[in-house]
């Protein structure tokens, strides 16, 4: 058991990497912290993700003015968690671009996820004084739209659910790279507390079926060549079964949250105990797992009180 609720206790910084995985295409990564994509077009760049706070969107800047003078013109934002989103404003991006599912889920859920979050990871709100509010997108779409950075064509897709109800990819024809948000983690720990567990594989397939030569994924290091992105792919698909498996035999069998999560332990600590924010997603993972198990198909929405709840609970 973790000595402190999720990472409350986590403040050591990470080392930032910044790999370019395609011309042109670069993927900015900080061990197992929430990562950046960056995809420089003829005239303009693209940022797939706005990290927590603008001052750490700053770091994000830095990165891409090592490499381009070209401006910024389009956001995307790969779903609406509060970790990925709230940074928006420094990047003064004219067009900011979510799926309408994620749209609606800001809507439903945003100031609540907001909230959770800074509870959970404070580390990763630095300087959340200078956050202006919740993120709200310029441009919705349903399932796929185009963007052209002059004669770049970056594909922007929802594939299916999975780490939550609206996620998106962007995926780059000319060099065959994907960004693929959270739905893809590498050596780091899926948090599945709003995500769909019977969705989750099928829509990794999907994401397999394009034969990528690189992948930037949520978190974890870049992923360059087709090996290190299919493994990448089967190791993120075993994670999310290996979660949800032994918890809905629990559940399903009426046992108890707690049962659920010592089942849970002893089926994925062997396996995973040394991936990025493990101890960090568990709690939230086996509770989302357990409500799926008895047909909740919408995640219930997490708030500061229910985080504590459901900590307590598990403590035994």
């Amino acid at each position: 058991m973790a000595k402190q609720f999720a990472s409350a206790g986590d403040l050591t910084e990470k080392k930032i990497s910044f790999d370019e995985i395609g011309r042109d295409l670069w993927a900015f990564t900080a061990e197992g912290d929430p990562n950046s994509g960056i995809i420089i077009g003829d005239e303009s760049v693209m940022v797939i993700e706005a990290q927590a706070t603008p001052r750490l969107a700053e770091k994000v800047i830095e990165k891409v003015r090592s490499v381009t003078d070209k401006p910024i013109s389009h956001l995307v934002l790969t779903h609406y968690h509060a970790v990925r989103v709230l940074g928006a404003s420094a990047y003064r991006a004219p067009t900011v671009i979510m799926s309408d599912k994620a749209r609606s889920m800001v809507v439903e859920r945003g100031q609540e996820d907001w909230d959770s979050e800074f509870v959970r990871f404070p580390r990763l709100f630095q300087g959340h004084e200078s956050i202006p509010g919740l993120t709200w997108p310029t441009t919705t779409f349903s399932s796929s739209m185009t963007v052209y950075l002059g004669k770049r064509r970056v594909d922007l897709m929802f594939l299916g659910r999975a780490h939550t109800a609206g996620d998106i990819v962007a995926f780059v024809p000319d060099a065959n790279v994907m960004f693929t948000g959270d739905i893809v983690e590498h050596h780091s720990a899926c948090y599945c507390g709003d995500g769909h567990f019977h969705d989750w594989p099928t829509t990794l397939e999907e994401i397999r079926a394009f034969d990528l030569d690189a992948i930037a994924p949520g978190r974890g290091g870049a992923l360059v060549g087709q090996a290190m992105v299919n493994e990448a792919l089967d190791l993120t698909s075993d994670f999310v079964m290996s979660t949800y498996q032994p918890v809905a035999r629990v559940a399903q069998g009426g046992g108890t949250l707690k049962e659920a999560w010592d089942a849970c332990r002893a089926a994925c600590d062997p396996k995973f105990s040394d991936y990025a924010i493990y101890e960090h997603c568990l709690p939230f993972n086996v509770a989302r797992a357990y409500d799926e198990a008895l047909g909740i198909d919408t995640p219930r929405i997490w708030t500061a009180e229910r985080d504590r709840q459901m900590w307590e609970a598990l403590q035994g």
